[in-house]
C-alpha cells in the first residue's frame, strides 16, 4: 500500500518557482492542502485552470478527491468549477500531462480576488472505492480532462 505526491517531471512543469508539496495542516486533517505557485488575479466571474506541478501516486483501488478549502469559498468566494476534482490512480504517469494536477477555480463573488504565491487553495483527500461485481472496465487512460472513454 502506497500513496503520496511527487513533483511532475521537468517537461510537464507549468509554473516557475518552487513546487510546494501538499501537506496536512494538523494531525487530524483528512485533506492535503494544495498551494499555488504564482500569484493569481481573478476578476468577478473569472474561471481559470491552474496547475499544481504535483502528481499523486496511489493504489489502483484509490482515488484522490480535490475539494475547496472552506476559507476560499467563505472568505474569498472562490470555488472549484467542477465541484470536486477526481484524480484517478492511472493519471499519475499520464503521457499527455505527466500527471500534473490541474485545479479549476471560479470567482463567484463581486470583487476581484488575488491569491498569493504559496497560498493554499484546495485540499486533496485520498480514499478507497468499490466496484460492482459485474464490472468489466478495460479502458486505458492516455490523456487529461475528459480523456477516458474515448
Amino acid at each position: 500500500m502506497s500513496r503520496g505526491f511527487l513533483e511532475v517531471e521537468k517537461e510537464y512543469l507549468k509554473n516557475s518557482g518552487e513546487t510546494i508539496m501538499p501537506t496536512r495542516g494538523s494531525a487530524k486533517s483528512a485533506g492535503y492542502d494544495f498551494h499555488v505557485k504564482e500569484k493569481i488575479t481573478l476578476m468577478p466571474n473569472d474561471k481559470i485552470v491552474i496547475f499544481s506541478d504535483v502528481r499523486a501516486f496511489m493504489d489502483s483501488d484509490e482515488v484522490l478527491n480535490i475539494y475547496p478549502r472552506s476559507s476560499m469559498g467563505i472568505k474569498k468566494h472562490i470555488r472549484i468549477t467542477n465541484g470536486t476534482g477526481v484524480i484517478d490512480s492511472d493519471y499519475f504517469n499520464n503521457p499527455e500531462t505527466g500527471g500534473n494536477i490541474g485545479i479549476a477555480l471560479h470567482n463567484f463573488g463581486e470583487k476581484t480576488i488575488e491569491i498569493q504565491a504559496g497560498e493554499r487553495v484546495c485540499q486533496g483527500v485520498f480514499s478507497r472505492y468499490l466496484i460492482t461485481d459485474d464490472d468489466d472496465a478495460s479502458g486505458f487512460r492516455n490523456g487529461g480532462i475528459g480523456s477516458t472513454g474515448k
